[in-house]
């Protein structure tokens, strides 16, 4: 199933495909899938939409 795409700048996607590559992945899109729910697992778990926000704002990520 296909979804949104997301853009990255093309030295960033080298990055990942090499990575993606050196780790054994099928491809750039399977790693970066894999991270990003590795990633957000570790930032949601099992809080409020609120305490999402103050986590997300303590990281940087939103202002």
């Amino acid at each position: 199933m296909l979804g949104p795409s997301i853009k990255i700048d093309k030295d960033l996607y080298a990055r990942v495909k090499r990575c993606a590559d050196t780790a054994g992945y099928s491809s750039p899109k399977e790693f970066v899938q894999h991270v990003l729910e590795k990633e957000l697992t570790a930032i949601e778990g099992d809080d409020s939409d609120e305490q999402l926000l103050e986590k997300l704002k303590g990281l940087g990520y939103i202002e």
